[in-house]
């Protein structure tokens, strides 16, 4: 059965409508006229419901056809030894594009996407609904050319960055993804006990003395939580993820499908109950942080004993904006993904090992003729 999905298109022109990040609307690249978010939703509000309506007539009708050709007599092919989806089938979601009719099969977390027959972006939206429908939505700011500039700047200043890879290293796709990610409010309070020391060297006659002090320190405190983020998509790298935040949340919307046209977007995979973990990881990583920075005027500080325990709240669901660019040199494979609002851009880099060992070498060796030096010396 085809899940029911929208185009949006120009009320103007019927041609597709993007979500350009720079001016916050809907754009048609073919007449030029751009769309509020609000006005959109209000023309597809109908329009979906008529849609529905219309695609359970159609399969309806389909079915009733199954069966008259069924029953009717004479030379038919053997169609038997065709097989099912089975299991699989709970992977897989078939969809119809509305602009050309075509039929295509997609993952099931995907919600959003482009036909390749006709490339017009394509958004299901019931994929998003009842309780898996998001709270809030960062739209995206940044384009897919910006991308391709921030790639090229991450390439600057890498001493160790092999001389031909930034010339070599061809970009093979650029996806604008709504990442689904899990955001946790709570209260993280403990207490800690650290062993710490300061040290004092001076001259006595012939003797140089160090004097060290010994102290026992102690911290407590609390911090509140709002909105930890989880990603909550098993196919997107977790330290990528967590590499390229903090997202600003003053930006938040509510949730609506029409931020998702010309990107794609993917409803969760990994639920709360996985992702607690996580979240508790970052929580408690947070305040055992934040009470180590309190600790200062002391050469060396190790902590003795820790105690945190948290206080959870709400869970939210939100969609955040990201670029994941998969590049290829050498025929090897890096990934790089970049936030899709602030544009701070992470990913592996390659290392020329010639470089490494020059410079090992460049260090090595006045250490070495210095430590000979000094052997001489004494």
């Amino acid at each position: 059965m085809s899940t029911q999905i929208t185009n949006y298109q120009c009320p103007s022109c019927t041609g597709p409508l993007h979500y350009v990040g720079a001016s916050g609307k809907l754009e048609c690249d073919f007449c030029g006229s751009s769309y509020d978010v609000a006005e959109i939703e209000a023309l597809y509000a109908k329009k979906e419901e008529k849609a529905a309506e219309a695609q359970q007539a159609s399969e309806k009708e389909e079915k009733e056809n199954q069966i008259d050709d069924a029953s009717s007599d004479g030379n038919t092919w053997d169609i038997s030894d065709l097989q099912e989806w089975g299991a699989e089938d709970e992977e897989m979601q078939a969809y119809s594009c509305p602009s050309c009719g075509a039929e295509l099969i997609c993952d099931k977390s995907t919600a959003a996407t482009s036909c390749p027959y006709c490339g017009n972006p394509t958004v299901i939206p019931g994929q998003f609904s009842g309780s898996l429908k998001p709270d809030y939505i960062i739209p995206f700011k940044v384009s897919k050319e910006d991308a391709v500039k921030a790639l090229k700047e991450h390439y600057k200043g890498k001493f160790l960055l092999p001389k031909d890879f930034t010339a070599e290293n061809h970009i093979q796709e650029i996806r604008g993804i709504y990442v689904p990610f899990w955001m946790f409010d709570g209260k993280a309070e403990g207490d800690a006990y650290y062993k710490a020391t300061r040290s004092h060297s001076y001259t006595s006659g012939d003797y140089e003395v160090t004097q060290t002090k010994h102290y026992d320190v102690y911290r407590a405190g609390f911090v509140t939580f709002e909105r930890v983020p989880v990603d909550a998509s098993s196919k997107m790298p977790d330290d990528h993820m967590d590499s390229i935040e903090p997202y600003h949340y003053e930006e938040l919307k509510s949730f609506s499908t029409a931020y998702l046209p010309g990107f794609l977007a993917d409803k969760f995979d990994v639920s709360v109950e996985e992702s607690i973990t996580r979240a508790d990881q970052r929580c408690e990583g947070t305040l055992s942080s934040a009470l180590r920075k309190t600790v200062k005027n002391y050469d060396t500080c190790i902590v003795n004993h820790e105690s945190i325990h948290l206080q959870r709240g709400k869970v939210h669901y939100a969609m955040m904006p990201v670029w994941m660019l998969n590049t290829k040199w050498k025929g090897k494979d890096f990934l790089f993904a970049m936030n899709g609002q602030t544009g701070k851009m992470v990913g592996d880099l390659p290392i020329s090992w010639g470089k490494f060992w020059g410079l090992f070498a460049a260090i090595a060796v006045p250490l070495s003729v210095l430590g000979s030096i000094l052997l001489l010396v004494l």
